[in-house]
C-alpha cells in the first residue's frame, strides 16, 4: 500500500460542482490537490443549473465568473403561471441584476464542470476512484483516505460526495441523514424544433409544478415535480408519465414533452437534510454542498450554496471551526426556506391553492419585485474577500 503526505496536500472526495470549485480554489491558494471521483468520468448526471449573483461572485474569486456569464443565458424575463396559462406574477432580468448587482443565469452543468476541471492540473482528478475516509485526522496527525490505488494522507479532506455522502456518515455516524422531501422530479435538456423565443416560466398546479427555461445554445431546459410516494417509477416510461401529468397544461409544455425521447427524461426522488448537522467539519475534514446541507431544489440554491461553501472553505482552511461558523447558519436558513417554498408550490388543497394564487397575483400587482424580494438575503451575498473579474480570456483544454 502506498502512502503520500505533504503538509500542503488537499484531497477532495467528489468531482461535482462543489468539489471541483473547492479544488480550484485550493489549487490557486498553492495547495497540491487530488480529486477522487467514484464515477468513470466527470460528466454530470443532471441537466442545467441556475446560477444566482451570489454564486457568480463566488466564481469571480477563482477567475471564472465572467466566463460563465458569457456562456450562460440570462434569466428573469418571465414569471409564474397557472396550468391554464394565466400569469400570476412577472419577473424582470434587469430588475434582478439591479437589485442584486448581477444577473441570474442558466448554464448546462457539464459546461460548468468542464470549465472548472480545465483550471486544475491534468493529474489532479482521478475518476473511477471510490474513496473511504479512514481517519478524520487531528492537530497532530493528517487525515487518511483509502482508494483502490492505496491510501492518501492530507492535511485537509473535503467531503463533497453528495446527498448520500459516505464522508458525512463517517464523521457523524449518529446523524439521521436525509429525509424524503415528499416529491419526485423530472428534468430534460433538449432542442425543441420550431419553438422560437419564449419567456421563462414556472407553472404551479395541484401538487405539481413545471418550469421551462431557454439555454444560450438554443436548447430548452425543463423540469417538473409532483407529490408522489418515494421509489415510484412510470409503468411504461417517464416521457409518458410527464404527458399524463402535464400534457394538458399550457404551451409550450406539451410541445416540449412531445419533443423529448424517453431516454432524455431524468427522474429522481428529492431528499433533504431535515436535521442540520452539528458542524460542517471534524478534525481535518470539512463537508460542503449536499453532503453538508442537502435541500429541496425549490429555490434553485443547492449548487449555488455548494459554490459558496467551496470559496469560504478555501479562505478558512487553517480554522475549520470558522468555516462551520460562517456557513452553517446561512445554509440552514436557506434550506428551511426551500422546504417552506416546497410546501407552498406543491400545495394540493384546492382552497389553499386558490388563496395562494390570489395572494401572489395581488402582491405582484402591488409591485413587480415579488420574485426579487424572495432572494433578499440570498442572492446579495458576497464572498469573504472582494471578487475580481476573470483574469483569463480563454481556457485551454485539459
Amino acid at each position: 500500500m502506498t502512502h503520500q503526505h505533504r503538509t500542503s496536500h488537499a484531497v477532495v472526495v467528489g468531482g461535482g460542482i462543489g468539489g471541483l470549485t473547492a479544488a480550484v480554489a485550493l489549487h490557486r491558494a498553492g495547495r497540491r490537490v487530488t480529486v477522487l471521483e467514484r464515477a468513470r468520468s466527470l460528466e454530470p448526471v443532471g441537466a442545467a443549473i441556475s446560477l444566482a449573483p451570489n454564486s457568480l461572485r463566488a466564481l469571480d474569486v477563482i477567475g471564472l465568473g465572467d466566463e460563465i456569464r458569457g456562456l450562460a443565458a440570462w434569466q428573469g424575463d418571465g414569471g409564474l403561471r397557472t396550468p391554464g396559462g394565466r400569469w400570476l406574477a412577472r419577473t424582470s432580468a434587469d430588475a434582478v441584476a439591479e437589485r442584486f448587482g448581477g444577473p441570474l443565469v442558466m448554464v448546462h452543468r457539464s459546461t460548468l464542470i468542464d470549465r472548472l476541471a480545465a483550471r486544475l492540473p491534468e493529474d489532479a482528478v482521478r475518476v473511477s476512484a471510490p474513496a473511504t475516509l479512514v481517519d478524520h485526522g487531528g492537530p497532530d496527525r493528517p487525515a487518511r483516505v483509502s482508494t483502490p490505488d492505496g491510501e492518501l494522507e492530507a492535511d485537509l479532506v473535503v467531503g463533497a460526495d453528495g446527498i448520500h455522502s459516505a464522508v458525512r456518515r463517517a464523521l457523524f455516524p449518529g446523524h439521521p441523514g436525509t429525509a424524503y422531501s415528499g416529491f419526485t422530479t423530472w428534468r430534460v435538456v433538449i432542442p425543441v424544433p420550431g419553438l422560437g423565443r419564449f419567456a421563462s416560466h414556472e407553472t404551479w398546479g395541484r401538487g405539481r409544478i413545471w418550469g421551462t427555461h431557454p439555454l444560450r445554445d438554443g436548447r430548452v431546459y425543463a423540469y417538473a415535480a409532483a407529490r408522489t410516494p418515494a421509489g415510484q417509477h412510470a409503468p411504461d416510461d417517464e416521457k409518458a408519465e410527464l404527458m399524463r401529468r402535464f400534457g394538458t397544461w399550457h404551451e409550450p409544455i406539451p410541445r416540449i414533452i412531445e419533443a423529448a425521447r424517453p431516454e432524455d427524461v431524468l427522474r429522481h426522488d428529492v431528499h433533504h437534510i431535515a436535521d442540520p448537522l452539528p458542524a460542517f467539519h471534524r478534525g481535518r475534514v470539512a463537508l460542503l454542498g449536499d453532503a453538508a446541507h442537502a435541500m429541496p431544489p425549490t429555490l434553485g440554491q443547492g449548487g449555488n450554496q455548494a459554490i459558496e461553501d467551496a470559496i469560504v472553505l478555501a479562505a478558512h482552511t487553517g480554522d475549520l471551526a470558522a468555516y462551520t461558523v460562517a456557513r452553517r447558519p446561512r445554509t440552514t436558513a436557506i434550506a428551511r426556506k426551500a422546504v417552506s417554498v416546497a410546501r407552498l408550490n406543491m400545495m394540493s388543497s384546492r382552497v389553499g391553492m386558490a388563496v395562494r394564487n390570489a395572494t401572489i397575483a395581488a402582491l405582484s400587482q402591488a409591485g413587480p419585485a415579488l420574485f426579487e424580494r424572495g432572494f433578499d438575503g440570498i442572492a446579495d451575498w458576497h464572498p469573504p474577500r472582494p471578487p475580481y473579474a476573470s483574469d483569463e480570456a480563454s481556457v485551454g483544454s485539459r
